[in-house]
This record gives structure tokens, C-alpha cells and sequence, in this order.
């Protein structure tokens, strides 16, 4: 097998970063994950940069910040000209995969890939034609109960409350997931070719229905609420409060009994089968790995789209995402054996951008000069350091900042005009109140931090934005950069920030 190391990219759909056995959740049963924590490099402070799954897709696969891609909702057209990770290895002789749930633009990741299967109806272009034809074959319903629950309906579409699975493990999106997976590694390593694979788990989004045993592992149990569970939401945002109280009176329950608190118990219960299903499938990808003899040479990434509340302040799902560090934070595992550090608990701000830059040091391939994220080696090796000052998870009308324990949400004044006209923010310190119940923003001794962190957003806008033209124009023809018009532009068509620095553009204003 080639010395290139192969890459496994595995992310789960709306993993809340909190509900892992290793970060001190006192009930879920994560094993493998907490196996693969102990073995690699484990990020407690990444930040996803977008809090629904498109957008955020889109910044893993191109590196760039939500607002130099333009993508702020689900799907869209093809953004033409942007580069993917795996176009990028393609192009340096990978084999490129991708498997499960992609949700990505129009024929954006299809186009790169030499294996794609999509597994989630409507969730791309060519969605998921054989393992509806796997379900079809075996006499089993061919929307499966991850996608809505049939016995009621319209109701059922995208539900919160939960019950078992119908369909075996082995027949559910994850299991199909692994062997397809499994089996594109195989086929690489048949042809002596490095890999690149991205295994997209569709859980613990809901409908929660793990398939057994995952189901019953939690059955009978009491389990623990976050302690915000029935915290009153003083001091949050108009839309924030609204979601609170809706979830309360919403009619949203679909089984017996109908109290808000039998089914947030049953949400919870569903929630946290399906992490230990997630769990389950990525201890089989890992185990494959160790059985074809390719775990040593193959870095294996775990992380998640964004985050779900998994009841926090009563709220059943993940909107509104912004608001919350249950959202914008994500688990982020990374494993290389003998190349990254065993054991770390890394404390920096990393982001969902930095993982393309990164798998291609690693790679030992040239940067993807259209990507804006950093390179974490240094981390990886167990060094210390700051990478990024800050980590903004962004919405088009708000963004949320991170910096050191501090987490700031801004919104424009006209955003809550009538309920507050001299304007409104979230500021949390997330070492003294980790369950963000106390909002310091309106608090006198702490408008220094607001003042910091407006400052600090209002920076890393202007200094990571990717114009179409600077003055004057500078750089050089590459791989990956042309002249068009008297412009040096990369394949989005974009310049990249630091030649605004190189060329001392800001002084032509």
C-alpha cells in the first residue's frame, strides 16, 4: 500500500458535544468514540461555522467562511468554480468517496467524488437510488423511520418524539453507511491507491428511532436532564423565548402519554440511542480499518455538522441554533497513529474550516489556496498555542464569537427593535456557567468584554473576506491561481485575504 496516509472523514448529523462519555456525560454510552478520544487528539472548544447543515457542509468540504461561500441554507445551485477537499486529492491521485447523508449543493460533491452514494431522500441531486433499492430488495419500506415516522403521517415528518426502529441495525442508514464504506476502502487498498472517504452518519438528527439494542440500552432508566432543562429563559433573545414556550405548548408529542415531560424523556432517550448507534458504526469503520492492516496509515476525523440542544432550556431540536454553545460547538476527534498525539484534550479554538488545510499538510499536498482555515498540526503533534483569536459560527443576520471562555452573540439593532430598541446581545462565560443560564450583557462589568469581542468580530469580517478585484492587483500564475483581466484570482474567482496583506491593498483606499 502507498505511504500516502489515507483520510476517513466521518461526521454525524446535530451531535451535541456534550453527549460523549469522555466529555462527562453521565448516561450515554459512547465506547468507540471515547476509544478513538483516548487514541488521537480531542478538540474541546471547535466551533462549527454554520448551525444547520448545508452551510456547514459546504465550509468543511471548501474550507471557506460561510460568508466568502454565500451558503446560509439548505441546498442550492452549484457553486461554481469552488473547489472541494476531495477534488483537491482527487487532482493528487486519491481515490475520493462519499457515503450517507451529503446535503451539499447541486452536483457539487457528486462531481469530485469516484464513489457516491447519497442516502437521504431530497438531500442531493442524486438521492439515494441504491439503498432504497437495498430496502426495496429485502421487503422493507423504502423511506426508512430515520426520515419520518409513517404510522402518523404528515405528523410524523421530522418528529421529536421517539420510539425504536423497525429496521435492524444492519438495514438502517448507518449500518448500510459502513459497508459501503468498507467496501470502497477495500477496493482502494485492492488497487494500491491512497483514499479519501467522507462516512456522513445521518443520526442522532432526528426522528429519533435508533434501531435495538441501541434503543433499549437506555430503556427504564432515569435519565439526567441538562440542569437548564426548565430554566426560565430571562435575558434571551425574542425568538430564543418564543421557541421555549412553543416546545411547551406545541402539540409535537405523537405517543402515550402526551405531557411535555413523558416525551421530552422519550426525545431523550431517543437522542441518546442514536449517539450510541453513531457510536456502534464508527467502532465498526475503525474495526475495519484494524482488519485490512490500514489503521496505522489512515487519519480518521470525527466531528459533527453543528450541535442539538438534547433538551437544553426545553428545547427538543436545534433551533434557533445561534443562540446556543449546545449548537455552535462540536465534537472534533482526530486520529493518525504515530503522527498525532495520544490522549491530548486540546483547549484552543479550532474551527470547522480548519479541517481541510490541515488534511492537506497532513497529506503533505499544497495548501487549497481558495480555503480560509488554519493548519493544526502543531496541535495535533500535542504542541500548544494559539491558532485562531477567535471562532464565529455565522447566520446571515447574526453571529456568534468565541474567545477564550467568552461567548458573544450579536444581532443587528433592527433584529429585536420593538422588544429592545437600545439593541440586544448574548455574553456568556462558559468556564463559570458551562449551561449559558446567566447573559452578562446588559451587565456593567462586562461591557469591556462586549466592547472586545464587537471589536473582534468587526476585524475578522473585513480581514477574512475574499474580494473579486483589489488595488493594485498582485500575485503570480500557479496550480491554483490565474491572470483573468489584469487580476490574480483562484478558482472561486476570489482573491485570498492575506494577498490583500502582501500587497498592502489597504493603502490604496
Amino acid at each position: 500500500m502507498t505511504k500516502q496516509p489515507n483520510v476517513l472523514f466521518i461526521i454525524a448529523d446535530q451531535h451535541n458535544a456534550k453527549v460523549l462519555g469522555h466529555a462527562g456525560h453521565p448516561d450515554v454510552k459512547t465506547p468507540r468514540l471515547d476509544r478513538l478520544a483516548g487514541e488521537g487528539v480531542r478538540f474541546e472548544n471547535a466551533v462549527t461555522q454554520n448551525c444547520i447543515c448545508t452551510p456547514s457542509r459546504v465550509s468543511f468540504f471548501s474550507g471557506q467562511y460561510c460568508h466568502n461561500h454565500g451558503y446560509y441554507g439548505l441546498s442550492g445551485q452549484n457553486p461554481r468554480g469552488l473547489p472541494t477537499l476531495l477534488g483537491h486529492f482527487r487532482r493528487a491521485g486519491y481515490r475520493t468517496g462519499a457515503v450517507g447523508k451529503i446535503h451539499c449543493p447541486e452536483y457539487w460533491v457528486e462531481d469530485d467524488c469516484d464513489f457516491f452514494r447519497e442516502t437521504c431522500g431530497g438531500c442531493s441531486i442524486r438521492s439515494n437510488p441504491e439503498y432504497k433499492a437495498y430496502l426495496r430488495d429485502k421487503g422493507l419500506p423504502e423511506v426508512d423511520d430515520h426520515i419520518t415516522l409513517d404510522e402518523f403521517g404528515p405528523r410524523g415528518l421530522q418528529s421529536c418524539d421517539a420510539r425504536a426502529s423497525t429496521l435492524k441495525y444492519e438495514d438502517a442508514q448507518e449500518g448500510w453507511i459502513v459497508r459501503q464504506t468498507l467496501g470502497f476502502i477495500e477496493q482502494s487498498r485492492k488497487d494500491n491507491k491512497p483514499f479519501i472517504i467522507q462516512a456522513s452518519l445521518p443520526r442522532p438528527h432526528q426522528c429519533h428511532t435508533p434501531s435495538e439494542p441501541f434503543w433499549s440500552m437506555y430503556n427504564g432508566r432515569t435519565l439526567t436532564l441538562p440542569a437548564n432543562a426548565d430554566r426560565a429563559p430571562d435575558l434571551k433573545a425574542p425568538h430564543f423565548r418564543a421557541m421555549v414556550e412553543s416546545w411547551r405548548r406545541r402539540d409535537w408529542p405523537l405517543f402515550e402519554p402526551k405531557t411535555f415531560e413523558a416525551a421530552r424523556a422519550r426525545k431523550l432517550q431517543g437522542y441518546l440511542g442514536s449517539v450510541s448507534q453513531v457510536d456502534h458504526a464508527v467502532g465498526e469503520l475503525l474495526d475495519g480499518l484494524d482488519r485490512m492492516g490500514l489503521a496505522e496509515n489512515t487519519i480518521v476525523v470525527y466531528t459533527a455538522d453543528h450541535g442539538d440542544y438534547a433538551c437544553e432550556h426545553g428545547i427538543m431540536e436545534k433551533a434557533p441554533g445561534i443562540c446556543s454553545d449546545a449548537i455552535t460547538r462540536i465534537p472534533s476527534i482526530w486520529r493518525w497513529p504515530g503522527h498525532f498525539k495520544a490522549g491530548i484534550a486540546a483547549r484552543e479554538i479550532v474551527e470547522a474550516v480548519d479541517l481541510a488545510p490541515t488534511l492537506c499538510a497532513a497529506a503533505g499536498l499544497p495548501p487549497l489556496l481558495t480555503a480560509d482555515g488554519k493548519d493544526l498540526s502543531s496541535l495535533l503533534a500535542g504542541r500548544r498555542g494559539e491558532v485562531h483569536r477567535i471562532g464565529v459560527t455565522e447566520n446571515p443576520w447574526s453571529k456568534s464569537v468565541r474567545k477564550g471562555p467568552w461567548r458573544l452573540v450579536y444581532y443587528p439593532r433592527e433584529m429585536f427593535a420593538k422588544e429592545h430598541p437600545d439593541g440586544f446581545g448574548e455574553l456568556y462565560n462558559l468556564e463559570d456557567d458551562p449551561w449559558e443560564m446567566r447573559n452578562r450583557f446588559f451587565e456593567a462589568d462586562a461591557q469591556p468584554v462586549v466592547r472586545e469581542l464587537q471589536a473582534e468580530l468587526t476585524e475578522w469580517f473585513i480581514t477574512s473576506t475574499r474580494p473579486a478585484t483589489i488595488w493594485p492587483p498582485s500575485g503570480a500564475e500557479d496550480g491554483q491561481t490565474r491572470l483573468r483581466y489584469h487580476q490574480f484570482i483562484n478558482a472561486d474567482f476570489k482573491i485570498h485575504p492575506d494577498r490583500i496583506r502582501q500587497a498592502g491593498g489597504w493603502t490604496y483606499l
